[in-house]
C-alpha cells in the first residue's frame, strides 16, 4: 500500500527521537509553549449565544480562554460542528483566533445524544484540515467535554502531540445528584470519558474537588492533574449604577429582585427557586408587592421536552405575577441584570465551576448558590453570598429572606463579592493554562504517549 508522504515523514521522526516532546518544548533551560494549538467543541460553537440550546458557561469558558491565550503568542484554532448551511467554514473571532466549522451530519435536528454517530465525521474533517498544513501544524490538542475528547486523543495520536482536555461536567458525577424527573447521562458516555482520560496528557480541572472526583471516579493519575480555576471577564462585568440598570430594564427601583440566569432544564433547578419563592410568599405575604423574579434563559437538554414547565409551575404556585421570563441575552446586557439583581440565584444540582456566579459578583451582586461543585470556590459563603446544602423550597426560602428584606446586607456582600471576582480574571486563568501546555510539551504523561510513539 502505498504511504502518504507527509505521515511516513512524520512517524519516521517520531520513531527516531522517542523524546520529541521535550526536545522540541525545552528552550533556554526552561518548557516552553505552544506557538499554535486545535481546540476542540464539537457540540456546542464558542460562536453561539450562551444561555440556550447547548451553549452555556462552556462556550464563554473557551472563548475567554482563546482569546487570552492569543494575546500569550498562542495560537488558537477551534474545530466545531457546523449547524447550519450558512456557517462560514473559517471565521476569525480575534486576532490569533480561528473557527473552523466542520460538517458532521445534518445541519440540523441533532441532539447532543445524536452526535456520538458523527464523531467518524468530525475527526475526518479535523484530521483533513490539518493535513492540508505543513507536518508539525498544530503542537497541541486541547479537548472540552467528553464528544471532543473522543476525537482529541484520535488526532493527537495521529500527529504525535500531546492531548490536553477539560471535562465541564462528568457523567458519574451528574448521574448521583440527579433532580427529580431528569435522564441519567448513558453508560457510553461513561465509556468515552474513562477513554479519554486514559489518553489524555494533562486533565484540567476548574477545582480541587473536581480534581479528586476524576481520580475518584476515572482512576486519573496525579500526574495527569492541574487545577486552573476559571475567570471573568472583567472588563465587562463590572460593578455599576443599580438604578440605573433598573430602569433600562423595566424593573421597579425598590424592588428585591431575585434572578436566575443560565439553560433552563432540570440540572440548574430554576423550579426549586420558584418553589421557594412560594414558600417565601406563603410565609411573608407582603413582600408580594415588592419582590420579582427574573428568569433569564432558554430551555435546553432535557428541558427542551417541556419548554413551558416553568410558566405553567409558576401559574400553578399561584406566583406568576412576580416572575417574568426573559430570552437569553449577550454578555453586556447580562452585565446589566446582574447589575439590577439584589441577588443571583443559582440552585443547580451539579456544576463544575458555575461561571455566572463569578460574572454576578464581578457586578457587585451577592449570590445564593448551591453548595454543589465548585460553587464553593466561586461564592464564598457568608462573605459575598451564601450556600444552601440540599434543594428543599423550606431551606432555599429561608436562606433568600434576608436577601429580601436586609438591604445592609446585600450592600455589605455586593461589596465583598466585587472584590472577590478581580481575583478570577482570564488574564491569569490563561497564563496557568499555558503552563499546563508547556508541562505536556515536555512531559507527555497519557496512557496512550507510548503508542503514538510507536505509530508505524
Amino acid at each position: 500500500m502505498t504511504q502518504h508522504p507527509v505521515r511516513t515523514a512524520r512517524r519516521a521522526q517520531i520513531t527516531l527521537t522517542p523524546a520529541r516532546g521535550r526536545l522540541q518544548a525545552i528552550v533556554g533551560g526552561r518548557a516552553r509553549r505552544p506557538r499554535r494549538i486545535a481546540m476542540l467543541s464539537v457540540h456546542t460553537s464558542p460562536l453561539h449565544q450562551p444561555g440556550t440550546g447547548d451553549a452555556g458557561g462552556m462556550n464563554v469558558y473557551i472563548v475567554e480562554l482563546a482569546k487570552r491565550l492569543a494575546e500569550l503568542n498562542v495560537e488558537v484554532e477551534v474545530f466545531t460542528r457546523a449547524v447550519t448551511s450558512d456557517d462560514a467554514p473559517v471565521v476569525e473571532l480575534a486576532p490569533g483566533v480561528l473557527v473552523r466549522h466542520v460538517t458532521a451530519g445534518p445541519y440540523e435536528g441533532l441532539l447532543k445524544e445524536d452526535l456520538p454517530a458523527q464523531l467518524c465525521a468530525f475527526t475526518h474533517g479535523v484530521l483533513r484540515t490539518e493535513a492540508g498544513h505543513r507536518p508539525g501544524h498544530y503542537d497541541l490538542v486541547h479537548s472540552h467535554y467528553w464528544l471532543s475528547g473522543q476525537v482529541g486523543w484520535l488526532a493527537a495520536q495521529r500527529w504525535g502531540v500531546p492531548l490536553v482536555h477539560t471535562m465541564h461536567t462528568m457523567a458519574k458525577v451528574k448521574n448521583a445528584a440527579l433532580a427529580e424527573g431528569d435522564t441519567p447521562e448513558p453508560a457510553a458516555r461513561v465509556i468515552g470519558e474513562s477513554q479519554v482520560v486514559e489518553a489524555a496528557d494533562r486533565l484540567i480541572a476548574n477545582t480541587a474537588e473536581e480534581a479528586g472526583e476524576l481520580s475518584h471516579h476515572y482512576s486519573a493519575r496525579q500526574d495527569q492533574l492541574a487545577v486552573v480555576h476559571p475567570g471573568v471577564n472583567l472588563d465587562v462585568f463590572r460593578p455599576g449604577d443599580q438604578a440605573a440598570a433598573r430602569a433600562r430594564l423595566g424593573l421597579p427601583q425598590d424592588a428585591a429582585v431575585l434572578l436566575f440566569a443560565g439553560r433552563i432544564q432540570p440540572l440548574k433547578a430554576p423550579d426549586v427557586l420558584l418553589r421557594a419563592v412560594a414558600v417565601l410568599l406563603e410565609r411573608e405575604p407582603g413582600l408580594r408587592d415588592r419582590l420579582v423574579v427574573p428568569i433569564v434563559g432558554g430551555p435546553s437538554g432535557t428541558g427542551l421536552a417541556k419548554p413551558e414547565s416553568l410558566h405553567k409551575l409558576s401559574a400553578q404556585l399561584g406566583i406568576s405575577d412576580v416572575v417574568r421570563f426573559h430570552p437569553p441575552v449577550g454578555q453586556a446586557e447580562l452585565a446589566e441584570w446582574y447589575r439590577a439583581a439584589t441577588a443571583l440565584v443559582m440552585p443547580s444540582y451539579s456544576e463544575s465551576f458555575g461561571l455566572v456566579a463569578l460574572e454576578a459578583q464581578a457586578c457587585g451582586t451577592p449570590v445564593v448558590a448551591a453548595a454543589v461543585g465548585g460553587l464553593p470556590v466561586a461564592v464564598r459563603d457568608g462573605v459575598t453570598g451564601t450556600l444552601v446544602h440540599g434543594h428543599d423550597p423550606y431551606d432555599w426560602a429561608h436562606a433568600l429572606h434576608p436577601y429580601a428584606t436586609e438591604p445592609t446586607l446585600v450592600r455589605r456582600q455586593g461589596e465583598a463579592a466585587a472584590l472577590h471576582a478581580t481575583g478570577f480574571g482570564w488574564g491569569t486563568a490563561a497564563a496557568a493554562t499555558a503552563d499546563v501546555y508547556a508541562g505536556a510539551l515536555h512531559q507527555p504523561v497519557g496512557r496512550l504517549s507510548a503508542s503514538r510513539l510507536r505509530l508505524a
